[in-house]
């Protein structure tokens, strides 16, 4: 089987019976969430539920996972004219019926981590950077940040990067304890496909019963963060240093490493 959602940006295959693997390839913005992307990731993740799929791999390209908001979208949102809950992309994977393994082999920032971390398993990479960088622009994190991150990779962890900002390689995570497995890159992807063979042998209406009740305290809880996340947001994003740390971000088309 071989889908293209949205050409060039998602492609989505099944290398094995019942497995539905979600590449995310938008080059042009290193996986960050232009529309393209967020309409693509929509029409998989549709497309894996509907097409019998038993499980979805989520996963990039090269050194890419996903690095969270584009400049045009940040500036959006620090203007007023948009919010982060108009890409409702971040939740994909708790909201899936299917379990959801996400593969992510390369960097994963800002909204980009919540969005993997939103997945029912993960494997980590040792060289790529892991971040919720949402402080370093200036304003309080969003996309559900504040409540996955504490979750899955424990309140003092959790919390240190959201308040800090910090950029951790996937080898320094491992040394803190993050309970994902943490792999050379080149094997971030098999160690998720074996991982979904062993979901996907399990009986389909038993296993979307067990998702459906591990999700549910984060599905319950996620509402009422959303709403705090967004009160938080009107009384920091709007500044103007804001701005100009998005502009400066972006202008310097800096790296987080290969």
């Amino acid at each position: 089987m071989g889908v293209t959602p949205t050409p060039d940006v998602v492609e989505l295959t099944e290398p094995e019976p019942g497995i539905a693997l979600v590449t995310m390839t938008d080059r042009a913005h290193r996986n960050a969430f232009s529309p393209a992307l967020v309409a693509g990731l929509r029409a998989a993740f549709t497309a894996a539920r509907t097409a019998g799929h038993r499980v979805v791999v989520l996963t990039g390209y090269g050194s890419y996972f996903s690095t969270g908001g584009t400049r045009e979208g940040l500036l959006a949102i620090q203007d007023g004219s948009s919010r982060f809950t108009d890409v409702d992309l971040y939740a994909l994977a708790l909201e899936c019926e299917l379990p959801v393994v996400c593969a992510m082999q390369g960097h994963a920032i800002g909204g980009g981590l919540a969005l993997g971390l939103f997945g029912d398993f993960a494997v980590l990479s040792r060289e790529s950077v892991y971040t919720a960088n949402f402080m370093d622009f200036g304003f309080t994190p969003g996309m559900g940040a504040t409540l996955v991150l504490p979750a899955k990779l424990g309140a003092v962890l959790g919390t240190e990067l959201l308040a800090t900002a910090r950029r951790y390689r996937g080898a320094e995570l491992a040394a803190r304890g993050v309970p994902y497995p943490v792999v050379p890159r080149g094997r971030v992807l098999p160690e998720a496909m074996e991982l979904a063979r062993s979901l996907a042998d399990k009986p389909p209406a038993a296993m979307r019963a067990l998702k459906a009740h591990l999700a549910r305290p984060l599905r319950e809880a996620l509402p009422a963060t959303i709403e705090r996340e967004l009160a938080l947001h009107e009384a920091t994003v709007h500044a103007d240093d804001v701005r100009r740390r998005v502009l400066d971000h972006f202008g310097e088309a800096r790296g987080v490493g290969r």
